[in-house]
C-alpha cells in the first residue's frame, strides 16, 4: 500500500471513529438527545467503546487468515485508542452527569451496583494499555513484555460485556452480537497459536 492511500484510509478511520461523538455533540447543541440525554450519551459511548475494542481485536485473526490484508495492523492502535477515548467519555458521563462528581455517591454505587463495579474494573484494565500505546513504551517494555501486558485487553472486553449485560433490562438481547464476536475471537486464538507453532517447526 502506498503512502497516499494509507493517509486517505487513516482520514476515513478518524472520521468514522469521531462520527458518533460528533453526532452526540450536534444533538446536545440542538437539544435532540431525547427524553433522557444522560442515558443516551452513556449508552452510545459505552457501545462505541466496546465496538471499537472488538474491531481492533479482529484485525489480528483477519491478517492471519487473509495475508493480503496485513496492512490493517496500521489501524489497530488507532482503533484501540479511540475505544479508550469512548470508554473515558462513558466513565465521565457517570462521574459528572449521574453522580455529579460526588465521591460518596460513587462509592455507594460501586458497593451496591455490580454493573458499575465491573465497568470500573474494565476501565482500569484499559488504562495501562492506553498509557503504553506509544512506540517509546514498546521499546522501554520490550516486545514480549508489552505483548503480555496487552493481553489485559481480553479481560477488559469480557468485563465490559458483563457490564453491558448487567446494565440492560432482563430480556433485552442487545449485547448478544458483541458477546458472540468476543467468544469467536477468544476461540480463534488457540487456532492462530497452533498455526504459528506449525510454521515455526516447518521453518
Amino acid at each position: 500500500m502506498n503512502r497516499k492511500t494509507l493517509i486517505v484510509l487513516k482520514v476515513v478511520v478518524w472520521v468514522a471513529c469521531l462520527a458518533p461523538m460528533t453526532m452526540l455533540a450536534f444533538e446536545a447543541a440542538t437539544n435532540t438527545l431525547g427524553p433522557d440525554p444522560t442515558a443516551r450519551i452513556a449508552l452510545t459511548t459505552g457501545y462505541d467503546a466496546l465496538f471499537l475494542l472488538l474491531l481492533s481485536l479482529t484485525i489480528t485473526p483477519v491478517r492471519a487468515f487473509i495475508p493480503r490484508l496485513s496492512w490493517l495492523i496500521k489501524f489497530r492502535r488507532l482503533l484501540g485508542l479511540f475505544a479508550f477515548f469512548y470508554a473515558c467519555v462513558h466513565m465521565l458521563t457517570y462521574v459528572g452527569l449521574y453522580s455529579n462528581f460526588s465521591v460518596s455517591a460513587m462509592l455507594d454505587d460501586i458497593e451496591k451496583r455490580r454493573f458499575i463495579k465491573v465497568g470500573l474494573i474494565a476501565w482500569l484494565l484499559l488504562l495501562p494499555l492506553a498509557a503504553t500505546s506509544t512506540t517509546w513504551a514498546i521499546r522501554k517494555l520490550g516486545g514480549k513484555n508489552w505483548q503480555r501486558l496487552h493481553w489485559l485487553v481480553y479481560p477488559a472486553v469480557f468485563l465490559g460485556l458483563v457490564h453491558y449485560w448487567w446494565q440492560v433490562k432482563p430480556g433485552v438481547l442487545a449485547p448478544v452480537r458483541m458477546t458472540i464476536v468476543m467468544w469467536v475471537l477468544l476461540l480463534v486464538r488457540p487456532v492462530l497459536a497452533w498455526r504459528q507453532r506449525r510454521r515455526s517447526r516447518a521453518a
